[in-house]
C-alpha cells in the first residue's frame, strides 16, 4: 500500500487532561522495527491509569494502547520475523534488553530496561504504530476488533490465572471486566467453577457473569457460599485483598492482577495463616502469549466488545471508568 506522510491519532499531551484528536506525521521504522496499520486497538484501564497519572513518568505527548491488531506495511533493514502483509498482534511489552539479570533468568516481564506499548512507547491510538518485530504476535488474516481484547485483557488474564495455583477446583473473581470475562471462558474449559464479584448493585455484570457460566455472582461485600481455591484481583481496589484472603481456603492463593492497585488496608494475620499466598502479576512474556494464543481458539474463547471510532476515544474511556461497559471497549478504525 502507499503509505500516507500524516495520520490521525488520538494524543495524550498532559495527564489528568483529555486525549486530543489531532493529525501527526507516519512514523518511519528503523533496524527491527515494522510500520503497522492499526486495524483495531483495545482500551484498557491500564489506559486509564497512564491517563490520570496513576501511571507516572509516560513518554509525552503519547498515543496510548496497547491491544493493537494490524497488519505490517513496511519493515525496517534488519526486520527477519514478519513480512510485509502479516497480520500481528501488539501487546503491552514492547521491548526488552535480553542483558539484564531478569532476562538472563527467563523473566522478561521484570526486564530492568523494558519499555511498555501505550505509556513508554506510542501505541495504538492512531492509523500507524511501530513496533519491534521480536514483540509482534503473529494472527491469522481474519482478525478483527473482537481479537484486540485478547492482546492485554486475554494475556494479563491468562498469566494471572496461571500463577492462581495447579489443581484448583473453584476460582473467585473480583472486578468482572475485560479480563474476567475471558479468564472465567479459560476456567470453565478446565472444569473450574467461577464465584464472580462485582461492584455493589452491579446487577448486569452479575448476570453477564451468570450468562458465561459462573457458578455464583454477587458483590464483592458478600462472601462467597464456599471457601474458594484460589482468587483473581483485577479491581484495582485495595480493600478487595482482606476481602479475597478471607475468602480462600488454607493453602489458597490470592492474585492481583492490574498495574496498579489502591492501598491495601491492614488486615488481622488469622486470614493470611494457613499457607496463603498473596502475589502480584507483573507485565507479561512472549511465552504467555504463545501459549494463550494458543489456547484461545480450542476453548474458543469468545470476546464481548462495545466498538468506538479512533475519535470517541474520550468516551471509551470515561464508560469505562464508569463500569458501563459489557465486555471491552474497542478502538476501531475508520
Amino acid at each position: 500500500m502507499k503509505i500516507p506522510l500524516e495520520m490521525n491519532a488520538m494524543v495524550l499531551e498532559r495527564q489528568g487532561q483529555p486525549l486530543v484528536y489531532k493529525t501527526v506525521p507516519v512514523p518511519t521504522p528503523f533496524a527491527q522495527q515494522v510500520l503497522v496499520k492499526v486495524n483495531s486497538c483495545g482500551v484498557c484501564r491500564t489506559d486509564l491509569h497512564v491517563l490520570d497519572g496513576e501511571l507516572p513518568k509516560p513518554k509525552l505527548p503519547l498515543i496510548m494502547g496497547h491491544e493493537i491488531v494490524g497488519t505490517v506495511v513496511s519493515t525496517g533493514a534488519e526486520v527477519k520475523l514478519v513480512r510485509e502483509g502479516d497480520a500481528v498482534g501488539i501487546p503491552w511489552l514492547g521491548y526488552t534488553c535480553g542483558r539484564c539479570r531478569y532476562c538472563l533468568r527467563q523473566k522478561e516481564n521484570l526486564c530492568e530496561n523494558a519499555l511498555f506499548t501505550g505509556y513508554t512507547l506510542n501505541g495504538g491510538y492512531a492509523e500507524f504504530t511501530l513496533a519491534d518485530e521480536r514483540y509482534c504476535f503473529p494472527l491469522p488474516s481474519s482478525a478483527g476488533p473482537a481479537t484486540a481484547p485478547l492482546l492485554c485483557a486475554g494475556l494479563i488474564g491468562y498469566r494471572s490465572y496461571t500463577m492462581a495455583g495447579e489443581a484448583i477446583k473453584s476460582l473467585g473473581i473480583y472486578g468482572f471486566g475485560a479480563a474476567a470475562h475471558i479468564v472465567i471462558q479459560l476456567a470453565i474449559y478446565q472444569g473450574i467453577e467461577v464465584y464472580a464479584f462485582t461492584r455493589e448493585g452491579d446487577a448486569a455484570a452479575q448476570q453477564f457473569a451468570l450468562r458465561l457460566g459462573a457458578v455464583w455472582a454477587g458483590d464483592s461485600e458478600q462472601a462467597p457460599p464456599r471457601k474458594l481455591d484460589a482468587a483473581i484481583i483485577f479491581a484495582p481496589a485495595g480493600q478487595l485483598v482482606p476481602k479475597a484472603l478471607a475468602a480462600v481456603d488454607k493453602g489458597g492463593t490470592v492474585v492481583c492482577g492490574g498495574i496498579h492497585m489502591s492501598d491495601i488496608p491492614s488486615f488481622p494475620y488469622h486470614i493470611l495463616w494457613g499457607e496463603r499466598v498473596l502475589r502480584s502479576v507483573a507485565n507479561l512474556t512472549r511465552q504467555d502469549g504463545v501459549e494463550f494464543l494458543k489456547l484461545a481458539p480450542q476453548v474458543p474463547v469468545k470476546t464481548q466488545i462495545q466498538p468506538f471510532n479512533l475519535s470517541q476515544a474520550n468516551e471509551a474511556l470515561e464508560a469505562l471508568r464508569q463500569g458501563r461497559l459489557t465486555g471491552a471497549a474497542v478502538l476501531v478504525m475508520d
